[in-house]
Order: C-alpha cells, then structure tokens, then sequence
C-alpha cells in the first residue's frame, strides 16, 4: 500500500482544526502550542561532513579521534592530529590569560561557544572563579553596552513591537523543543547602565550559560529573549 506524506500532513492538520474535545476549534493556536511538531521519520538527516564541524552542540575540534573522522566524513577536514579536550583546554586557557582587556576575553569566550559548545561549557565549569566575572557580571555589563559592535551572530529570541499581536508564531520560531528554562530581559535596566534595548541580549545568554555551567541544564532546553 502506498503512502502519500503530503497526504498524510493535510490529513493531519485538517483533524487538528476542531477543538479540543470536539469543541470549538483552536482559533488562537493554545491549545496546538504545545504539540510535537509533525515529522515524517524519512526525512530525518544526521549532520557530517562540514555540517558537523560548523555546529557548535556537535564540533569537537580537534578532539574527534581517526574512526570518528572516518565515520563523519570529516578525515582530511582537519589537521591530521588528535588533541583530546584538555589539552584543547588548557591551549584557549593560555590565549585568554593573554589578553589585558575583559572585554577581549568575553569575545574570545563567545567565538568559542559558537564553535564548540563542549569545550566552552568545560572550560567554565573547570575554570569558574576565573572566567564567572568575563562571562557574567561585571564584564557582561560593558560587552551589552558595545553588543552592536562585537556582534557576530544570532543568539536568543528577538520579540519587538512589530511583532505585537502574533509573538506564538516568534516563539515557533526557535528550533529546539523541550524547553525547560526562559530568561527574559525587556534590556530597559541592565546593571543600571540604563536602557540598551537589544543589545541587553548579553545578560540572558550569560546567564543561561551559567545555569548549564553550574546547574547542569542542557544548553539546548534553554530560551534567551
């Protein structure tokens, strides 16, 4: 018997229309907010090649050993040597030390964390009493008074006010599921450095990168907004 998924997905969404209980359909989206997304399992890729190496929850740098490398296409990709993560830690431990300005530091440790989550999240959890002043407070204050300028790339949830009105759909958004932890900042009273609107993204990301860091909360169960 053949299996049409389009089918399927219209199917699927047309008995989802109605209510709960056969009552009044879902006109706002509450009730649906909370359901699984509809995946079709044959569509489902596992990251390789550069894919793997560009994203950050899955790159170890150079820590991937040979038959790893052979596994995820990545052999010749990479330098052709093995550095397991503590000699890769106590190498970024050494660059930071090198730099005079907090604020380097913090750039330096941002860049890492979009790289390698694992090493960056090792590095703070192995070296807390050092790095806890770059990556959070006071460091934190003066790196969301220069965000726009040591930007690189998105992190967090953005909600304006042209989103009023439909901010479930902002939420969709966000790729991951399961989310167990939401930091939220208006940016209207960062460290009384007063109003710095999107730029007080800072403080939600540093924040939550404490909470996996210390509290063991899975980086991907957390929402900066």
């Amino acid at each position: 018997m053949s299996c049409n998924p389009t089918q399927i997905s219209e199917d699927y969404v047309s008995e989802n229309r109605s209510g709960v209980g056969g009552g009044i359909s879902d006109v706002y989206g509450e009730d649906s907010a909370t359901l699984d997304q509809f995946v079709t399992p044959w569509v489902t890729s596992v990251a390789s090649g550069y894919t793997l190496m560009r994203d950050p929850r899955y790159n170890k740098g150079l820590a991937f050993t040979d038959k790893e490398r052979d596994a995820h296409y990545i052999t010749g990709l990479l330098p052709p040597v093995v550095l397991s993560q503590e000699v890769q830690e106590k190498k970024v431990m050494h660059n930071l030390r090198q730099y005079t300005v907090p604020l380097q530091r913090y750039v330096a440790l941002m860049d890492l964390q979009e790289r390698n989550e694992r090493l960056f999240y090792k590095l703070l959890i192995d070296n807390v009493e050092e790095l806890l002043p770059v990556v959070y407070t006071p460091t934190v204050g003066e790196a969301c008074q220069k965000y726009g300028s040591i930007y690189r790339r998105p992190q967090g949830l953005y909600i304006s006010l042209k989103e009023k009105g439909k901010i479930l759909e902002v939420l969709k958004n966000w790729p991951q599921r399961g989310i167990q932890v939401i930091v939220v900042t208006d940016g209207e009273r960062i460290l009384g450095l007063g109003d710095l609107g999107c730029q007080g993204m800072g403080i939600p990301v540093g924040k939550l990168s404490l909470y996996t860091a210390l509290g063991g909360i899975r980086p991907s169960s957390c929402l900066p907004i």
